[in-house]
């Protein structure tokens, strides 16, 4: 499983996708396989935010990467990508805390 976080801007937006955008709970941002957005009040620049199962298990960044961008395109929105961020959960410990002493 990979978590894909991209940030961008979006790019001459009509009214008819501002409208989709802000109808959008903007406190809903979560790592899901259709991506959430989260924007700045004035609806230029965003971070969309996908979590990409591993498809086969030498799947890597770029796979996700595309994967991830492909999940960005699906919601039609004008926009261009400045940065994305790619978080293999595979590779992830989780420190217990009270562990031995």
């Amino acid at each position: 499983m990979f978590r894909v976080t991209i940030r961008g801007r979006f790019d001459a937006l009509g009214d008819a996708d501002r409208a989709r955008l802000t109808a959008t709970d903007l406190f809903q941002a979560a790592f899901t396989e259709a991506g959430t957005f989260t924007y700045d009040p004035s609806l230029t620049a965003f971070t969309f935010r996908a979590q990409v199962p591993a498809a086969r298990e030498t799947d890597g960044e770029p796979e996700a990467t595309a994967r991830a961008v492909a999940a960005l395109e699906a919601h039609g929105f004008p926009h261009r990508i400045l940065r994305v961020a790619v978080t293999d959960m595979r590779t992830i410990r989780i420190r217990r805390r009270g562990g031995r002493r």
